[in-house]
């Protein structure tokens, strides 16, 4: 063979080569700049100009069909994305997945300005190209960045808060159908607890008590706040706390500040603190036995809990930008009954009133010198947690996420698991279009203010009020022949939160 030959591919491949070369030195520098971005846009496109068919086909192909797998998991795979997004260790493959991602978009914005570029390209188009290379990899190194950090943000919140396979608590239920948990399962009731664990003060007292039972159905939620000073609060039967305390948490026959040891507020510390094997293996067995307590007082079972360090409730509504409420009587900022130490200022009424954190502490837990102190407050906590879940819109939730999962890192605790979260998510978003309902409770016929509360009848109107449907209005009048009488009104078990809420200033409540 003549040492000059040369064989028949590898001379189609020196012409393509040449053609690219000679196509590039005919692209201007507001050419190769345009071609450039779109390739950054539409990946694959670049190489497509440059005259590299395979590989451009190779990289459009895939980037088609990224997004094309993006866009119908979005619009019909959304259960599946929310499983995702509360799954750890799917969010550390997101991570890495974004990562790569990443690495591959920027590789192919360099690759493809290289291809178009004209080989003998001045100087300054030259610095041109760098430059326009630079800001488009800056512009998606900072999405892919931020992305991993929500991701890796998102874990952190979820290991850090939610309960996994090495949590031990002593009240959760087991779920037997992990694809539906709501199956046969008409309500969720959640114990929510508001501890004031304040630097200086000694121990926790879970000053706020509520329980919220949720409708899986429909999403509509119903609030019962039991006041912090309640005596005897009842275990169940069969549980070592019931042999302990038989006729319920308290004592008679003490004097009015001894029985402060010996009230609802005070079971979260004390408890513990005399008996702390008594509901067996818990990471919060304070927690637990206030599930307990509180379920067998108003006759629910209650499945989770999730507590909030008060101290921390500051940081919440500070990270959402401020909540807003109607403030409908003065509320005092600071002061103390006990120590006769006067309030640094009060809380005019106000209609629509925008609260940034510490204010809206002082809306949900002051009374200084209100009558009735322990009722009035239930009311406006209840008022500032409609407020929350009123500001937490999608929009707020997305532009201060990282702020508010630090937030939440540091002020709650639950025993929600984490398996248990993409079902949640799911009620959330019904939740968000249902009602907030308030269950009034009558305290003077209840006997709050004794000793010993009425239990049986607390049970009672819970039972009452979380049976009850909604009327429905007939949508034809019936024609009739006889006279008939104007029905009464039933009345409401249940009070609409937005109602409760709105503005009708008074001097006191």
């Amino acid at each position: 063979m003549p040492s000059d030959h040369v064989p028949g591919h590898a001379r189609g491949r020196g012409r393509r080569v040449a053609s690219r070369r000679r196509a590039a030195t005919k692209r201007s520098t507001g050419a190769v700049a345009g071609l450039t971005l779109l390739g950054a846009l539409i990946p694959g496109t670049g190489y497509l100009f440059a005259g590299w068919k395979k590989l451009g086909t190779l990289v459009l192909t895939v980037s088609v069909g990224l997004l094309a797998a993006g866009g119908y998991l979005v619009l019909t795979k959304r259960d599946q994305l929310i499983a995702l997004a509360v799954d750890p260790r799917q969010l550390h493959y997101a991570t890495i997945g974004l990562c790569a991602l990443g690495v591959l978009w920027i590789l192919v914005i360099v690759t493809s300005h290289r291809a178009l570029r004209p080989g003998t390209a001045s100087r300054g188009s030259r610095f041109g190209g760098a430059v326009l290379v630079g800001v488009l990899s800056f512009a998606v190194a900072v999405p892919t960045a931020m992305g991993m950090q929500t991701a890796r943000t998102q874990r952190d919140l979820l290991q850090t808060v939610f309960s996994n396979k090495e949590s031990k608590s002593a009240t959760v239920p087991i779920i037997k159908n992990k694809k539906d948990p709501w199956a046969g399962k008409p309500r969720l009731n959640l114990l929510l607890l508001g501890a004031d664990d304040a630097d200086g003060r000694k121990g926790a007292r879970t000053d706020t008590v509520i329980v919220a039972s949720i409708d899986t159905a429909t999403g509509n939620v119903s609030l019962i706040s039991l006041p912090r000073k309640l005596m005897f609060m009842p275990f169940p039967a069969g549980t070592k706390l019931h042999e302990e305390y038989p006729d319920g948490f308290g004592k008679d026959g003490i004097r009015m500040e001894d029985r402060l040891e010996w009230m609802l507020d005070a079971i979260y510390k004390n408890v513990p603190e005399q008996h702390p094997n008594i509901v067996g293996p818990s990471d919060n067995v304070g927690a637990d036995i206030l599930k307990l307590t509180v379920g067998e007082a108003t006759g629910l079972k209650l499945d989770y809990y999730v507590q909030i360090n008060l101290a921390g409730f500051t940081q919440l509504v500070d990270a959402l930008g401020g909540i807003r409420v109607n403030i409908n009587y003065p509320i005092p900022v600071g002061g103390s009954d006990d120590e006769k130490r006067p309030p640094n200022y009060y809380l005019k009424p106000a209609q629509n009133k925008h609260l940034m954190g510490k204010e809206a502490l002082w809306y949900a837990r002051g009374r200084y010198g209100i009558a009735n102190p322990d009722d009035a407050r239930s009311a406006r906590q209840r008022c500032a947690i409609h407020a929350i879940a009123e500001t937490a819109t999608p929009a707020n939730l997305l532009s201060s996420y990282r702020e508010l999962a630090m937030v939440g890192k540091n002020m709650l605790r639950t025993d929600i698991p984490q398996d248990l979260l993409a079902a949640l998510v799911e009620l959330g978003r019904k939740v968000k279009t249902g009602k907030v309902s308030e269950v009034p409770l009558d305290g003077h016929k209840l006997k709050f203010a004794y000793p010993h509360p009425d239990y049986d009848g607390l049970r009672a109107v819970v039972a009452t009020a979380l049976a009850a449907k909604p009327a429905t209005t007939p949508t034809k009048p019936r024609k009739t022949t006889t006279a008939t009488t104007t029905p009464k009104p039933t009345a409401k078990p249940t009070a609409d939160l937005a109602d409760a809420c709105e503005y009708h200033p008074q001097e006191t409540p």
